[in-house]
């Protein structure tokens, strides 16, 4: 007996493909590299998806974007999700007070996404992250506090799962991933030492929800030569007290 298709598995991770292209959006054939599925199933789902108003296709390109029911259904569940009107000053507040361009991601899943990017008054910048892209959890700050700060059961099953190494080079082989876990943990903030892009330093801190699991990550990136060892602890401790707060103003705003 054959295994049943997952036709809503294939939809959504077309629909994240298409996310991460946004605002150029992307052809069918890259869609369906993107997701390992044949092109004639790729473009079956896609025309599907644009019939529900979750996608559109750019009539002189033929590239797919976020449709304007995605939206919609974002603006109806925004309540219970979005966290980015209690975040942002938070935000703010850490690239006025270190220059560096700071952000808020959250968990989804396995990965961590951007939700907010505030730079700082640094005129070199990093471009590692912008609101909508996506890094799996243990890859760039954010994904490397959220994975810390799991139970250890959860760390092994995720490291088990996942090859890092195949997309992201052998500093994230699972054995180095759990020996920067060990050093977040002990630390209490993440240290991303331009493992993406040479010389592009990240410090990323878990803000928790009200179960005490690691919900989201505010992080800070910025060139090499402004994250020397003194630096780094007296981010990190800025990072660590802006997390705790947010913790704490989300845990409020929830009762």
């Amino acid at each position: 007996m054959n295994a049943p298709v997952d036709v809503v598995g294939r939809a959504g991770a077309l629909l994240r493909a298409v996310s991460v292209r946004e605002p150029d959006g992307a052809s069918t054939s890259a869609l369906a590299r993107a997701t390992s599925l044949a092109r004639p199933t790729a473009h079956r789902l896609l025309t599907s998806l644009q019939a529900e108003g979750l996608l559109e296709r750019d009539e002189a390109t033929g590239r797919w974007l976020l449709g304007p029911e995605l939206y919609l259904l974002g603006a109806a569940a925004s309540s219970r999700y979005d966290v980015t009107a209690l975040a942002q000053l938070v935000v703010r507040r850490l690239a006025v007070t270190t220059g560096e361009s700071a952000f808020l991601s959250v968990r989804r899943g396995d990965e961590t996404i951007c939700l907010v990017r505030e730079d700082g008054s640094f005129p070199i910048r990093s471009h590692v992250l912008a609101e909508g892209t996506r890094f799996p959890l243990g890859v760039a700050s954010a994904g490397m506090v959220v994975l810390a700060y799991l139970p250890d059961p959860e760390v092994d099953d995720f490291l088990a799962r996942a090859d890092l190494a195949a997309s992201y080079g052998e500093q994230h082989r699972a054995d180095r991933v759990r020996e920067r876990v060990a050093a977040t943990r002990s630390d209490g903030y993440a240290v991303n030492p331009g493992l993406i892009v040479p010389g592009s330093w990240g410090m990323g801190a878990a803000v928790f929800d009200a179960h005490d699991r690691p919900a989201w990550a505010l992080s800070l990136t910025g060139i090499e030569q402004r994250f020397g060892e003194e630096r780094r602890r007296e981010l990190g401790a800025l990072l660590l007290q802006a997390a705790h707060d947010l913790t704490r103003s989300l845990r409020r705003s929830r009762r």
